[in-house]
């Protein structure tokens, strides 16, 4: 049976070790045992550690059958082999897995809020809570809480115990399960049922920030970050207040009022835009009805956006019952659109020619919009549309 290193020294990431099995796998890559390995298998919420053994990349740890298995792209050709775990990565598993064990039996302290679940992955890190819903108040008081014994530097030991014993102590969440069992003990604030990896000291935990909360399934899902993985987002928070900062050529204390005011700027000069578009929609309403006769409306707007096209065309039909058909070429889209008092069916129309110039889209009885790659296609759908609809 393999020694596992990752319990019995769990700073050993570089060792040498030999070969004991290896067998082929149906997907063509190998799965080997070492007589000693410091590679952690996925389990408990935490991922399984990567590296390499004699320089080929370790893609997949697993366990099975009390065996751990580790899965490369081909076997090694030495039976005694260097080994290395990506010290990296384990740091970030070894920390964010104590800071979930803290972080629970805070939540439980101040809140009685139980942990039902740990999500530990590259981009995210979380717990999912028994509670409803958790305010900005009381997730302030749970990091508080939680930095505080950091900063205390409680003690983390990891023992093994008998099932008899295991039934004695004041597990937070109690396993079902049978036979010896692995503990994981924050002095004076957890003990835990646990197969993952832990730093030996709160404090190695360094700050936890607790970034955002959602709800799932009835539930409160907890979203937090710790140690190296909270410096990295600290660093680029930071970059990104001050680049903000430096465009407004203001303090980053001064940034949400600078930004408060410049989304008030914008508001008043888009109404003031809109008021004007649509004065000026009411111009070009009356130039295309004086130009043009008949049930179909149909003109080409070169450099007019088609939500442009469409203030127009309300224009028009506020008073006119015509059939209007507008191109947009900026945006490459044809615009089909009546006030009602036609039978045509423009959302039918369009989904039924667009197809014909490789355009799609579609639409409801009195609007519809195709839009298209190429603007040869929209010209013949265009034509075709002014011609023959009405």
């Amino acid at each position: 049976m393999t020694e596992r290193l990752y319990y019995s020294s769990p700073r050993t990431f570089k060792w040498e070790t030999e070969i004991t099995s290896s067998f082929l796998k149906e997907n063509g890559v190998w799965a080997i045992t070492l007589k000693a390995t410091a590679f952690y298998p996925e389990g408990g919420g935490q991922p399984c550690d990567t590296g390499t053994i004699d320089g080929i990349t370790v893609l997949d740890v697993y366990e099975e059958n009390d065996e751990v298995y580790h899965v490369v792209s081909k076997r090694p050709e030495k039976s005694y082999v260097v080994c290395e775990v990506d010290q990296e990565r384990r740091l970030d598993h070894t920390q964010h897995h104590s800071a979930q064990h803290l972080l629970s039996a805070v939540c439980i302290e101040l809140f009685e809020a139980v942990t039902e679940s740990f999500h530990l992955g590259r981009d995210a890190v979380s717990i999912d809570l028994s509670i409803s819903s958790l305010s900005d108040q009381q997730m302030k008081e749970i990091e508080k809480k939680a930095n505080q014994y950091i900063q205390e530097n409680h003690e983390i030991k990891t023992y093994i115990v008998t099932e008899k014993q295991f039934r004695q102590l004041p597990l937070r969440k109690r396993p079902e399960i049978t036979g010896d069992i692995r503990i994981v003990e924050i002095a004076g604030i957890d003990v835990s049922a646990c197969c993952g990896t832990h730093v030996q000291l709160t404090g190695e935990i360094g700050l936890l920030k607790c970034l955002k909360t959602e709800k799932h399934r009835g539930k409160t899902r907890l979203y937090f970050i710790c140690g190296m993985r909270a410096l990295a987002d600290y660093q680029q928070q930071h970059h990104i207040l001050n680049t903000v900062a430096n465009h407004f050529s203001t303090s980053k204390e001064d940034l949400p009022n600078r930004i408060i005011k410049l989304v008030e700027d914008t508001k008043a000069l888009q109404r003031d835009l809109e008021n004007v578009t649509g004065e000026l929609a009411k111009l070009q309403a009356a130039q295309i009805i004086q130009q043009q006769t008949g049930l179909t409306i149909a003109k080409t707007f070169i450099d007019k956006p088609i939500k442009t096209c469409e203030i127009i065309a309300k224009e028009i039909l506020k008073e006119h019952h015509q059939l209007i058909v507008f191109s947009s070429l900026k945006d490459k889209k044809i615009l089909l659109m009546h006030n009602g008092k036609l039978e045509v069916h423009c959302g039918n129309v369009i989904k039924e020619y667009a197809r014909k110039w490789n355009g799609k889209g579609g639409g409801n009885q009195q609007k519809a919009q195709a839009i298209f790659q190429h603007e040869a296609d929209l010209q013949e759908m265009f034509q075709f549309l002014s011609k023959h609809l009405v």
